[in-house]
Protein backbone atom coordinates (compact mmCIF):
# COMPACT_ATOMS: atom_id res chain seq x y z
CA UNK A 1 0.00 0.00 0.00
CA UNK A 2 1.49 3.34 -1.27
CA UNK A 3 1.83 6.86 1.13
CA UNK A 4 -1.52 8.55 -0.20
CA UNK A 5 -3.16 5.27 0.27
CA UNK A 6 -2.25 4.98 3.85
CA UNK A 7 -3.09 8.48 4.15
CA UNK A 8 -6.25 7.88 2.88
CA UNK A 9 -7.02 4.87 5.27
CA UNK A 10 -5.83 7.35 7.85
CA UNK A 11 -8.74 9.64 7.01
CA UNK A 12 -10.69 7.51 7.93
CA UNK A 13 -10.24 5.63 11.01
CA UNK A 14 -8.98 7.00 14.45
CA UNK A 15 -5.19 8.14 13.81
CA UNK A 16 -4.39 8.21 18.21
CA UNK A 17 -4.38 5.31 20.13
CA UNK A 18 -7.66 4.68 22.33
CA UNK A 19 -7.40 6.01 25.58
CA UNK A 20 -9.29 4.88 28.41
CA UNK A 21 -12.79 6.19 28.90
CA UNK A 22 -12.35 9.43 31.88
CA UNK A 23 -15.74 9.33 32.53
CA UNK A 24 -17.25 12.74 31.45
CA UNK A 25 -20.61 13.21 32.59
CA UNK A 26 -20.76 15.64 30.20
CA UNK A 27 -18.44 16.88 26.94
CA UNK A 28 -17.15 20.28 27.18
CA UNK A 29 -18.19 22.06 24.05
CA UNK A 30 -16.00 24.46 21.82
CA UNK A 31 -16.67 26.56 18.94
CA UNK A 32 -13.88 28.08 16.44
CA UNK A 33 -13.58 28.97 12.94
CA UNK A 34 -11.17 30.02 11.05
CA UNK A 35 -8.33 28.47 8.07
CA UNK A 36 -9.49 25.32 6.30
CA UNK A 37 -5.44 24.71 5.92
CA UNK A 38 -5.58 22.94 9.53
CA UNK A 39 -9.16 21.45 8.93
CA UNK A 40 -8.33 18.06 8.58
CA UNK A 41 -5.76 17.55 11.66
CA UNK A 42 -8.15 19.88 13.95
CA UNK A 43 -11.26 17.45 12.74
CA UNK A 44 -9.04 14.88 13.52
CA UNK A 45 -7.90 15.79 16.96
CA UNK A 46 -11.52 16.42 17.45
CA UNK A 47 -12.56 13.12 17.14
CA UNK A 48 -10.13 11.53 19.61
CA UNK A 49 -10.69 14.04 22.32
CA UNK A 50 -14.43 13.58 22.57
CA UNK A 51 -12.67 10.69 24.93
CA UNK A 52 -9.10 11.87 25.12
CA UNK A 53 -10.43 15.10 27.09
CA UNK A 54 -13.98 14.76 27.37
CA UNK A 55 -14.09 18.40 24.92
CA UNK A 56 -16.22 18.34 21.95
CA UNK A 57 -14.97 20.81 18.88
CA UNK A 58 -17.06 22.77 16.75
CA UNK A 59 -14.78 23.94 13.86
CA UNK A 60 -16.09 25.91 11.01
CA UNK A 61 -13.35 25.77 7.64
CA UNK A 62 -14.31 29.62 6.59
CA UNK A 63 -10.86 31.05 5.82
CA UNK A 64 -8.55 32.75 7.99
CA UNK A 65 -10.33 36.06 7.56
CA UNK A 66 -13.37 34.76 8.90
CA UNK A 67 -12.04 33.30 11.91
CA UNK A 68 -10.30 36.59 12.65
CA UNK A 69 -13.37 38.43 12.27
CA UNK A 70 -15.57 36.57 14.34
CA UNK A 71 -12.88 36.26 17.17
CA UNK A 72 -12.53 39.87 16.96
CA UNK A 73 -16.32 40.16 17.60
CA UNK A 74 -16.12 36.99 19.96
CA UNK A 75 -18.84 35.09 18.19
CA UNK A 76 -16.35 31.91 19.07
CA UNK A 77 -14.43 30.41 21.44
CA UNK A 78 -11.52 30.57 19.07
CA UNK A 79 -10.44 31.58 15.76
CA UNK A 80 -7.65 29.83 13.69
CA UNK A 81 -5.76 31.94 10.94
CA UNK A 82 -2.68 30.78 8.62
CA UNK A 83 -1.67 34.53 9.01
CA UNK A 84 -0.03 35.76 12.21
CA UNK A 85 -1.11 38.75 13.68
CA UNK A 86 0.81 41.73 14.55
CA UNK A 87 1.86 42.59 17.59
CA UNK A 88 -0.29 45.78 17.36
CA UNK A 89 -3.13 43.97 16.03
CA UNK A 90 -3.04 41.62 18.89
CA UNK A 91 -3.06 43.86 21.59
CA UNK A 92 -6.08 46.05 19.94
CA UNK A 93 -8.16 42.96 19.71
CA UNK A 94 -7.10 41.76 23.30
CA UNK A 95 -5.48 38.40 21.45
CA UNK A 96 -3.39 36.01 22.22
CA UNK A 97 -1.90 34.08 19.30
CA UNK A 98 -0.13 30.27 19.57
CA UNK A 99 0.75 27.70 17.12
CA UNK A 100 -0.24 24.09 16.99
CA UNK A 101 1.00 22.29 13.88
CA UNK A 102 2.73 23.58 11.01
CA UNK A 103 1.85 22.98 7.56
CA UNK A 104 3.14 22.98 3.99
CA UNK A 105 1.91 24.48 0.71
CA UNK A 106 2.06 22.85 -2.54
CA UNK A 107 1.48 23.29 -6.00
CA UNK A 108 -1.04 20.95 -7.51
CA UNK A 109 -1.34 20.32 -10.98
CA UNK A 110 -4.08 18.84 -13.39
CA UNK A 111 -1.54 17.27 -16.62
CA UNK A 112 -2.96 14.44 -18.51
CA UNK A 113 0.19 11.79 -18.58
CA UNK A 114 2.12 13.82 -16.01
CA UNK A 115 2.95 11.57 -12.67
CA UNK A 116 2.84 12.72 -9.31
CA UNK A 117 6.07 15.05 -8.54
CA UNK A 118 7.73 14.43 -11.75
CA UNK A 119 6.77 17.88 -13.03
CA UNK A 120 9.77 20.65 -12.31
CA UNK A 121 9.22 24.29 -11.33
CA UNK A 122 11.40 27.16 -10.34
CA UNK A 123 10.22 30.29 -8.83
CA UNK A 124 10.28 32.40 -11.89
CA UNK A 125 8.03 30.03 -13.65
CA UNK A 126 6.03 29.77 -10.87
CA UNK A 127 5.36 33.52 -10.49
CA UNK A 128 4.77 33.72 -14.58
CA UNK A 129 2.26 31.24 -14.40
CA UNK A 130 0.36 33.11 -11.98
CA UNK A 131 0.81 36.42 -13.71
CA UNK A 132 -0.43 34.71 -16.81
CA UNK A 133 3.21 35.20 -18.99
CA UNK A 134 3.40 31.44 -19.60
CA UNK A 135 0.06 30.93 -21.30
CA UNK A 136 0.54 27.12 -22.49
CA UNK A 137 1.85 23.91 -20.70
CA UNK A 138 4.27 23.25 -23.78
CA UNK A 139 6.01 26.73 -23.04
CA UNK A 140 9.40 26.52 -23.83
CA UNK A 141 10.60 27.58 -20.73
CA UNK A 142 9.11 24.60 -19.17
CA UNK A 143 10.14 22.19 -21.85
CA UNK A 144 13.35 22.86 -21.32
CA UNK A 145 13.08 22.27 -17.49
CA UNK A 146 11.48 19.03 -18.25
CA UNK A 147 12.89 17.43 -21.14
CA UNK A 148 12.02 14.10 -19.92
CA UNK A 149 7.94 14.75 -19.75
CA UNK A 150 5.72 15.15 -22.63
CA UNK A 151 3.77 18.75 -21.93
CA UNK A 152 0.42 18.64 -23.18
CA UNK A 153 -0.54 21.40 -25.52
CA UNK A 154 -2.97 23.05 -22.57
CA UNK A 155 -3.93 26.45 -21.78
CA UNK A 156 -2.43 27.38 -18.21
CA UNK A 157 -5.47 27.61 -15.59
CA UNK A 158 -4.87 28.89 -12.52
CA UNK A 159 -6.88 28.51 -9.81
CA UNK A 160 -6.76 30.50 -6.74
CA UNK A 161 -8.43 31.44 -3.71
CA UNK A 162 -11.40 33.71 -3.32
CA UNK A 163 -11.65 33.76 0.15
CA UNK A 164 -9.48 35.68 2.58
CA UNK A 165 -7.39 33.16 3.29
CA UNK A 166 -3.66 32.23 5.15
CA UNK A 167 -3.00 30.03 3.09
CA UNK A 168 -2.56 32.73 0.06
CA UNK A 169 -0.99 34.49 2.39
CA UNK A 170 1.76 32.03 2.71
CA UNK A 171 2.16 31.09 -0.68
CA UNK A 172 2.20 35.25 -1.91
CA UNK A 173 4.42 35.93 0.64
CA UNK A 174 6.55 32.88 -1.27
CA UNK A 175 5.98 34.75 -4.80
CA UNK A 176 7.16 38.41 -3.15
CA UNK A 177 10.17 37.00 -1.25
CA UNK A 178 11.16 35.39 -5.18
CA UNK A 179 9.72 38.23 -7.57
CA UNK A 180 10.46 41.77 -6.95
CA UNK A 181 7.28 41.81 -9.86
CA UNK A 182 4.93 40.31 -7.65
CA UNK A 183 6.43 41.96 -4.62
CA UNK A 184 5.47 45.18 -6.59
CA UNK A 185 2.78 44.23 -8.01
CA UNK A 186 -0.48 41.55 -6.40
CA UNK A 187 1.96 41.69 -3.14
CA UNK A 188 1.63 39.29 -0.18
CA UNK A 189 -2.17 39.24 1.65
CA UNK A 190 -4.71 36.87 2.50
CA UNK A 191 -6.83 38.45 -0.06
CA UNK A 192 -4.91 39.93 -3.22
CA UNK A 193 -5.87 41.08 -7.05
CA UNK A 194 -4.65 37.79 -8.86
CA UNK A 195 -3.84 38.42 -12.71
CA UNK A 196 -5.49 35.59 -14.10
CA UNK A 197 -7.16 32.49 -13.32
CA UNK A 198 -10.46 31.90 -11.49
CA UNK A 199 -11.30 31.54 -7.71
CA UNK A 200 -12.57 29.05 -5.41
CA UNK A 201 -13.18 28.91 -1.68
CA UNK A 202 -11.45 26.98 0.63
CA UNK A 203 -8.35 24.34 -0.09
CA UNK A 204 -11.31 22.31 -0.88
CA UNK A 205 -12.62 24.21 -3.47
CA UNK A 206 -8.77 25.19 -4.95
CA UNK A 207 -8.46 21.06 -5.03
CA UNK A 208 -11.57 20.52 -6.91
CA UNK A 209 -11.06 23.06 -9.48
CA UNK A 210 -7.44 21.68 -9.77
CA UNK A 211 -8.43 18.11 -10.42
CA UNK A 212 -11.70 19.20 -12.57
CA UNK A 213 -9.94 21.49 -15.07
CA UNK A 214 -6.87 19.67 -17.23
CA UNK A 215 -4.23 22.24 -17.45
CA UNK A 216 -4.95 23.88 -14.41
CA UNK A 217 -2.16 24.65 -11.15
CA UNK A 218 -3.27 25.55 -7.78
CA UNK A 219 -1.65 25.81 -4.78
CA UNK A 220 -3.32 24.00 -1.39
CA UNK A 221 -2.13 22.78 2.12
CA UNK A 222 -0.11 19.31 1.51
CA UNK A 223 -2.74 16.80 3.86
CA UNK A 224 -5.61 18.08 0.92
CA UNK A 225 -3.43 17.18 -1.88
CA UNK A 226 -1.74 13.79 0.10
CA UNK A 227 -5.80 12.63 1.08
CA UNK A 228 -7.29 13.55 -2.57
CA UNK A 229 -4.49 11.89 -4.78
CA UNK A 230 -3.57 15.14 -6.02
CA UNK A 231 -0.39 15.21 -8.39
CA UNK A 232 2.03 17.69 -6.87
CA UNK A 233 5.15 19.07 -8.43
CA UNK A 234 8.75 19.74 -7.52
CA UNK A 235 10.43 23.38 -6.90
CA UNK A 236 13.38 24.82 -6.82
CA UNK A 237 14.75 26.26 -3.57
CA UNK A 238 16.55 28.91 -2.21
CA UNK A 239 20.02 26.92 -2.55
CA UNK A 240 19.65 25.65 -5.89
CA UNK A 241 17.83 22.13 -5.32
CA UNK A 242 15.07 20.92 -6.92
CA UNK A 243 13.11 19.23 -3.85
CA UNK A 244 9.72 16.94 -3.84
CA UNK A 245 7.03 18.08 -1.12
CA UNK A 246 7.74 15.14 1.60
CA UNK A 247 7.75 14.85 5.04
CA UNK A 248 11.81 15.08 5.15
CA UNK A 249 11.39 18.58 3.54
CA UNK A 250 9.53 20.04 5.51
CA UNK A 251 11.25 19.16 8.60
CA UNK A 252 14.09 20.47 7.14
CA UNK A 253 12.69 23.58 6.93
CA UNK A 254 10.88 23.34 10.60
CA UNK A 255 14.49 22.52 11.26
CA UNK A 256 15.91 25.80 10.73
CA UNK A 257 13.13 28.52 12.51
CA UNK A 258 13.40 30.71 14.49
CA UNK A 259 10.91 30.20 17.27
CA UNK A 260 12.48 32.90 19.73
CA UNK A 261 10.16 35.73 17.52
CA UNK A 262 7.69 37.13 19.02
CA UNK A 263 3.86 35.65 19.16
CA UNK A 264 5.39 32.28 17.58
CA UNK A 265 5.60 33.77 14.65
CA UNK A 266 8.16 32.02 13.16
CA UNK A 267 9.34 32.42 9.50
CA UNK A 268 9.63 29.15 7.33
CA UNK A 269 9.27 31.13 3.87
CA UNK A 270 11.88 30.41 1.45
CA UNK A 271 15.03 29.48 3.93
CA UNK A 272 18.23 28.14 2.66
CA UNK A 273 19.47 24.46 2.81
CA UNK A 274 20.27 21.81 0.29
CA UNK A 275 16.87 19.55 1.66
CA UNK A 276 14.25 22.51 2.23
CA UNK A 277 10.69 22.62 1.13
CA UNK A 278 10.45 26.72 0.24
CA UNK A 279 6.52 27.19 1.63
CA UNK A 280 6.52 25.63 5.23
CA UNK A 281 4.13 27.83 7.92
CA UNK A 282 2.71 27.33 11.26
CA UNK A 283 -0.94 27.97 11.59
CA UNK A 284 -1.98 29.75 14.75
CA UNK A 285 -4.87 29.94 17.32
CA UNK A 286 -5.87 33.41 17.96
CA UNK A 287 -7.82 33.23 21.73
CA UNK A 288 -8.87 36.00 23.91
CA UNK A 289 -6.82 37.68 26.60
CA UNK A 290 -10.36 38.89 28.40
CA UNK A 291 -13.12 36.51 27.96
CA UNK A 292 -16.42 37.87 28.77
CA UNK A 293 -17.93 35.83 31.69
CA UNK A 294 -19.87 33.50 29.58
CA UNK A 295 -16.90 32.43 27.40
CA UNK A 296 -14.87 32.02 30.03
CA UNK A 297 -15.74 28.15 30.09
CA UNK A 298 -14.73 28.34 26.40
CA UNK A 299 -11.51 29.61 26.65
CA UNK A 300 -10.39 27.35 29.30
CA UNK A 301 -11.62 24.37 27.60
CA UNK A 302 -9.79 25.67 24.34
CA UNK A 303 -6.82 25.56 26.39
CA UNK A 304 -7.39 21.84 27.46
CA UNK A 305 -8.15 20.75 23.87
CA UNK A 306 -5.03 22.11 22.53
CA UNK A 307 -2.93 20.95 25.73
CA UNK A 308 -4.29 17.37 25.13
CA UNK A 309 -3.51 17.58 21.06
CA UNK A 310 0.06 18.46 21.86
CA UNK A 311 0.42 15.48 24.57
CA UNK A 312 -1.41 13.33 22.34
CA UNK A 313 -2.02 14.14 18.81
CA UNK A 314 1.34 14.39 17.15
CA UNK A 315 1.13 10.78 15.55
CA UNK A 316 -2.46 11.57 14.10
CA UNK A 317 -0.69 15.19 12.51
CA UNK A 318 2.04 13.28 11.56
CA UNK A 319 -0.29 10.66 9.13
CA UNK A 320 -1.72 14.18 7.66
CA UNK A 321 1.52 15.00 6.88
CA UNK A 322 1.52 18.19 9.43
CA UNK A 323 4.67 18.70 11.29
CA UNK A 324 4.12 18.77 15.08
CA UNK A 325 5.92 22.02 17.02
CA UNK A 326 8.70 20.95 19.45
CA UNK A 327 8.12 20.26 22.55
CA UNK A 328 10.26 23.17 23.64
CA UNK A 329 7.39 25.37 21.62
CA UNK A 330 4.90 23.32 23.50
CA UNK A 331 6.10 24.17 26.72
CA UNK A 332 6.13 28.09 25.90
CA UNK A 333 2.60 28.37 24.49
CA UNK A 334 1.38 27.21 27.80
CA UNK A 335 3.38 29.56 29.74
CA UNK A 336 1.99 31.58 27.66
CA UNK A 337 -1.58 30.89 28.81
CA UNK A 338 -1.57 32.15 31.93
CA UNK A 339 -1.95 35.69 30.18
CA UNK A 340 -5.71 34.56 29.35
CA UNK A 341 -8.03 35.96 32.44
CA UNK A 342 -11.62 36.15 33.72
CA UNK A 343 -13.47 39.41 34.52
CA UNK A 344 -12.00 39.42 37.75
CA UNK A 345 -8.11 39.96 36.26
CA UNK A 346 -7.02 36.00 37.75
CA UNK A 347 -5.60 33.95 35.22
CA UNK A 348 -7.77 30.94 33.81
CA UNK A 349 -4.98 28.82 32.39
CA UNK A 350 -3.08 27.03 36.20
CA UNK A 351 -1.98 23.46 34.93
Amino acid sequence: MNRRNLLALAAGVAAVPALPRPGFAQLAAITGAGASFPRPVYERWGQAAREGAGVQLNYQSIGSGGGINQITNRTVDFGASDAPLAADQLRERNLLQFPTVLGSVVLIVNLPGVADNALKLTPDVVVDLFMGRITRWNDARLVELNRDLRLPNLPVSPAYRADASGTTFVFTTYLSRVSEAWKSGPGAATSVQWPVGNGARGNEGVSNAVRNTPGAIGYTENAYATVNRLITTQLRNKSGAFVRPTMASFQAAAGAADWSTANFAADMVDLSGETVWPIVSPTFILLPTNPVADRVAGSLNTMKFFDWAFKNGGEAARRLEYIPLPDAVHTAIRGAWSAVKNPSGASIWTA
